[in-house]
């Protein structure tokens, strides 16, 4: 019977690693988010599988996924913004007088569209071999990214990066895309064989070539930007399909 706690158990690695992440964020030991978040990846991607290899798969498993994913691809994403929004100010900490060093819970509002959409994908039946709207831990890469590209001002977008009219953007911009009706393709395969998976592959291939050619901040951003233009696309050229048969 021990086998059916093992999936929980990596689930909740992800939770702590989630924990751990926002420990170095508000301590200022930036240069450990990026393993703590890798390995909250991992389990989140883990967890799953091994439910299905091992035959556990259980309610209380969903929901305590959801709960883990909260934490490390909701909260997360939302303190690296917040972070970054007050490097772009000069400001250090908060003070809850001073409602001038408050403007880097704009951040948070990633935090907030992640709790609604992950309320909205245990609810949502069409979201089980895709999604609908951009996932959570798609989300937290695309931010990782910036978070590293800023800290070694990669390619001197250091300045660029640490605008804070570009960052309350990025938060507005995130925030919508988590809760968009928008269809985004899952990175599970579904086979063993190309057919079926032809973007996936495509994808993949891409992802090689960003970490080939840059520097592992900008690969992360570049990588799921265009994880986020190719199904925008895709998705607008099935509106177009279903338009031209309506007529």
């Amino acid at each position: 019977m021990i086998k059916k706690y093992i999936p929980n158990t990596v689930t909740l690695a992800n939770l702590l690693c989630g924990c751990l992440a926002l420990i170095s964020i508000f301590t200022n030991q930036i240069e450990m988010v990026p393993f703590f978040i890798g390995i909250s990846l991992l389990a989140d991607y883990f967890d799953g599988l091994l439910a299905r290899l091992l035959k556990v798969n259980s309610p209380m498993g969903r929901e305590l996924d959801s709960l883990a994913d909260m934490v490390s691809f909701g909260v997360v994403p939302g303190a690296m913004l917040y972070y970054l929004i007050n490097q772009s100010k000069g400001i250090v900490g908060a003070d809850f007088g001073d409602l001038s060093t408050l403007i880097g819970l704009v951040g948070f509002l990633v935090t907030l569209f992640s709790c609604v959409r992950l309320a909205k994908f245990n609810l949502d039946t069409r979201q089980t071999e895709g999604f609908v709207g951009l996932n959570t831990p798609a989300c937290t890469i695309f931010v990782l990214g910036l978070l590293l590209i800023a800290l070694g001002d990669l390619r001197g977008m250091r300045s660029f990066i640490l605008n804070e009219v570009f960052l309350y953007g990025i938060a507005v911009v995130l925030s919508y895309l988590l809760i968009a009706e928008i269809p985004m393709f899952s990175f599970k395969f579904k086979s063993l064989t190309i057919k079926g998976n032809k973007i996936r592959v495509s994808f993949i291939g891409f992802t090689i070539l960003c970490f080939c050619i840059f520097k592992f901040g900008i690969a992360l951003s570049l990588i799921i930007l265009f994880y986020i233009l190719i199904s925008i696309v895709l998705w607008m050229g099935g509106m177009l399909k279903r338009e031209k048969r309506a007529f």
